[in-house]
Order: structure tokens, then sequence, then C-alpha cells
């Protein structure tokens, strides 16, 4: 292990990095005086791409007042041997001396314990844990379905919402419910038992855990929040060991990185950031930007629908965020309330794709593209959380219903395309959240106790309703008896979208003088089926969730492979 890792540190291009203009919160991730990162307690895949990063502190406010705010500029650090030992010799106006080493990688699986010394005796050590070696791949294909904030209990209650009953008995299930493997995921982060959904994602795309608001990074103290230091992420190791992309058309560009040249499918909205001006990267065209590189370029529906399927492909598709299953199918006047358009036209969006659409039309893009190689695909049913922050219940039900529509959509396809038995399919949510409710309607005391609760109609065919959304969803959505979204455990205020067609998402901001949902720190399911299926069973941290999935792909390795190297 030790000499590989010295050559990799002896082609690094090492300098003394300076903080300044922030105060670092000693927490979590830096717990001393002395902060190694990766912190204490972190874990590695064989060949995982990452910085570390090394800051001495000397606070001079308070009790924590320390050395008269000179922090030792000679400190050393060690992993098993002096690799690291170099002079910080540049003064520091935040009271932090630093060193930051890039792209480091440690191949052979086992545990190595990094000391860093300083203050003439002072210690700080860290255990690392590089995972076993797996490199058989499993899996040619792999699909990632994302239900942002979704627990048990919200797909109870669409499940509820959307199949029959007879005498206690569902006529019908959910897909999800016919996945042939069922596991959890705990959700907490490095410094909160609360996670919130960038350090979540950080988890499950990396198998690091990391701060509150921070991804694919550990936060230090620098100012710039582009150099904190980076770990390796599944798609980038996808791209780098097997040649499948799907990340950000440019990738990190202020220091050497994984060499990014754009997914093959991005589908979504966020006009706003494509478009030249304030919020786009350096005020660029980026309609223009992806042109110039052979993307198909799709603005609505319709032009999805026709775009090709063997060339690159970008949809955007509204400049916020996607509107809803419920205003896209239920209340479609409400597309008309705002101006959404992808183009710089200032008018509404309203030939819209759905999840299913997307998703369907990105399959078809990735298995062209793929061949041989595979492919993998993420999609996201993200309004889930968002009208879950508003504890607009419907809204976020509909999207559930939506993400389980897809799902069944995706394995009808996959099975005529005979490609279902090459496929790994994970559905899992990347954090809960509360699912209760204060209600002015005095909600508690319409619905009385158990035996005078009844049932619902949401199935119930009702003349003159219609919404010709096929099976699998309400067909009423505003029957006699409601769901009485958890009213067991409640939150601070019911936000109580009074005009019910014109709900938060639509309005666009919620009130300042009213409070809204938060995440909850419930463990939340992981559903598989698949080659690799039997992986993702039992109970188990949402960084495991990465290793498991890079196993699946044979992602480890023993040597140090370059960008040049393509499996």
């Amino acid at each position: 292990m030790l000499p590989r890792l010295r050559s990799v540190l002896a082609c690094l291009a090492a300098s003394i990095c300076v903080a300044s203009g922030q105060t670092f919160t000693r927490l979590g991730t830096c717990p001393d005086l002395g902060c190694v990162l990766p912190p204490d307690q972190q874990d590695f895949h064989p060949g995982q791409q990452f910085d570390i990063r090394f800051e001495i502190h000397a606070p001079i406010n308070g009790s924590e007042a320390f050395n008269n705010g000179v922090p030792d500029e000679k400190f050393t650090a060690t992993i098993y041997e002096d690799l690291f030992a170099q002079d910080a010799n540049t003064p520091s106006v935040v009271n932090v001396a630093s060193k930051i080493y890039r792209r480091i990688a440690l191949y052979e699986p086992g545990t190595y314990t990094v000391t860093l010394s300083y203050y003439s005796g002072k210690k700080t050590t860290a255990q690392w844990t590089v995972r076993p070696l797996a490199n058989k791949k499993k899996a040619k294909n792999v699909i990632f379905f994302i239900g942002d904030g979704m627990t048990i209990a919200i797909i109870t209650a669409a499940r509820l919402l959307a199949h029959k009953t007879v005498n206690g008995r569902y006529q019908s299930l959910m897909a999800l419910d016919k996945f042939p493997v069922l596991g959890h995921q705990m959700t907490h982060s490095v410094d909160n038992f609360m996670t919130d959904s960038a350090n979540s994602a950080n988890a499950l795309y990396t198998g690091h855990k990391s701060s509150l608001y921070a991804m694919g990074v550990y936060a230090d103290s620098s100012p710039d929040d582009f150099d904190d230091s980076k770990v390796e992420t599944i798609v980038e190791l996808l791209t780098r060991i097997l040649a499948v992309t799907t990340a950000a058309l440019n990738g990190i560009s202020n220091y050497s990185w994984t060499k990014i040249d754009g997914p093959d499918v991005y589908f979504g909205g966020g006009a706003d950031f494509f478009l030249p001006g304030a919020t786009s990267y350096l005020g660029k065209d980026y309609y223009e930007e992806f042109e110039k590189k052979g993307y198909s370029i799709s603005l609505n529906k319709t032009a999805l629908a026709t775009a090709s399927d063997r060339s690159k492909a970008l949809g955007v598709f509204c400049k916020y965020d996607m509107p809803v299953w419920l205003d896209r199918n239920i209340f479609p006047e409400n597309l008309g309330k705002r101006n959404n358009d992808p183009s710089r036209a200032k008018t509404f969006a309203k030939d819209l794709p759905g999840l299913k659409e997307m998703t369907l039309k990105a399959i078809d893009v990735l298995h062209n593209r793929g061949g041989k190689k595979g492919f993998f695909l993420m999609s996201e049913a993200a309004s889930i959380d968002k009208q879950m922050h508003a504890l607009d219940y419907d809204r976020a039900l509909g999207d559930l219903l939506e993400l389980d529509d897809t799902i069944q959509a995706t394995i009808e396809k996959l099975k005529k395309m005979g490609i279902l038995q090459d496929t790994l399919i994970v559905v899992f949510a990347d954090h809960g959240h509360g699912f209760g409710s204060d209600d002015p309607r005095q909600k508690r005391n319409a619905i009385g106790v158990y035996e005078k609760a009844g049932l619902s109609q949401y199935v119930t065919p009702q003349p003159g309703v219609s919404y010709n959304t096929g099976p699998n969803f309400p067909l009423n959505w505003d029957p006699r008896y409601v769901l009485a979204a958890g009213v067991g455990g409640s939150t601070d205020y019911y936000f109580n979208p009074t005009d019910k067609p014109h709900g938060f998402v639509v309005n666009g901001t919620l009130p300042t003088d009213q409070y809204a949902g938060v995440h909850s720190l419930t463990d939340v399911p992981v559903y598989a089926m698949g080659p690799c299926q039997e992986v993702f069973r039992g109970t188990y941290d949402n960084i495991d969730l990465f290793y498991k999935l890079a196993n699946c792909l044979g992602l480890a390795h023993g040597t140090n492979r370059t960008d040049g190297y393509r499996s």
C-alpha cells in the first residue's frame, strides 16, 4: 500500500492552502484544534479518489482561546510513516494553517490510521477503512429511482389513495410492493441526526458522511466554496472506470480531477441555469454550449418525443422546478399562472413531459449509446419532498404515485427490450419527512375514533368525474371522506392551501409567516430487483448503499488506474 500511495503523492503539485475570511466551527468533522479531512470513522472504496486536508486552529475568543491565536505552521501528518511532513510556512489571517493534497487513492483493503502532530506534542488521529475488494461486475445496467423524502408512511398513504380495498384487502398493489427485496437505511449526517438533502445525497453517491449542506466535499475553513476536500462520486467512478457518464457538462475546473465531458442524458427543469445571464455559470448560454457538443435540445414534451435516440440529449422543460403531477393532470389551468417557459420568451410552459416520459426516453438514449457496456440512470421524484415541506399532501402523494407509475412502465419497457434480466433497479429515499399536521378545521374531531373513521372513496368511480390518468391513480381526488394525513405526529403549523388548485408550487413561495414541514430522522426504505438485488436486504447506513452499488458494478480496483483506463 505505502509505495503506491507515496508514488501518487509524488505526482501532486502540493501547495500550502491558507484560509481567510471565514470562521470554521469545530463540530463533527473537526472536534479538536487539529483537523483531518476526511475525518475519523470514514470508509473508502478501493481506488476511489479523494482529497486530504489538514488544518491547525488557534482560536482567539472565549474559553477556547489557544496559543495567543497563533496556529502551528510546522505540523506534520503520517499514514503509518511520515508521508506528508512539510512546513506550512504561509501565515493565515483567520488563525488556521492548512495543507491539502489532491486526488489521492487507497487501493488495498484494510484499516489506515492518520496521525496529525502539532503544538509540540498534541495529536489528532483519524481511522479510515478501505472496504473489501470486489471488482467483478454483476449488473450491466443500473437504474436508480429516488423518492425524495419518501417514507413508508407516505407510501402507505399513496397506496390507500390509488388502490381499491374489499374487506380490508387491496385488489391491486403498487409497483414498489412487488419488488423482491426490501431494506432500510439510516440517514444521519456527521454533525446531526436530522439530515438535509445535500449531505444525504453525498452519502448515497460517495459513501462518505458529510456535514449539513455539504455535497461531494468535506466543508473546511476556506472561504472558497469550490476548493473544499472532494470525494469521488459513483458517477465519476463510472466515468473513469467504465466510461459511463451522467455528470455535469464541465465538472471540476479549478484543479485536476476526473475528466467529465457531459452526461449522455439530462432532462428536467432549471432553465434559469442554462439561459445566458446572471444565473448561469460564467453567464454563458448553455443551450448553445450543449449543442456544440452534439446534444439534441428539447424544450417541450413534443420535441422530446421526436428527439434522436442515438445522440446525447438535453431536455429543459421549464424555467424553475417541474410542475407537479397534480397540476399537470388535475388542475392544468395552474400551468398558465407562472412565466415558466424554458426559452427566453416570457410565456407559460404547458407542453410538459412527466417523470415517466423523461425516464423512458432516457432509457432509449442510454441503451443505444451504452451498447455492450450498459448504462447508469438516475431518475428522481424531487417534488415529494418539496410538497411535504409545504404540507401539501395531495401534491406530494400525486408525485409519489407518478414515481410508482414510472417504475411500472420502466419494468415493462425493459421486458420488451429484452434487458430486464441485465438491469439492477434500486428505489430509495434520501431522507424521511414528518407526516403530520395541525389543522384549523379541527380535523381530529372530524375523524373520531377507529370504528367511526370509515373508508375513503378515492378509488370509487363518480359520475362525471374522470381525469383520464389510467390505473393506479385515484379516480376521485376530492371524495366525501378523505385521508386525514398525519394527525398523529403534528408539526408546529399546518400550511393550508385554502384554494386547493392554487397550492404551494404554483404560488412559488411559502408565506413567510407560516411554518413548513421538516425532514424526519426515520429510517427510509430501499427496494431492489435484478442482478445483485440480494445485497440490499437488511438495515444499514446510507453510505452502505454506495458500496453495495459500486460492488454490483465492479468498480473496486487494486491498482492505480488512470483516466485513460477503460474496462
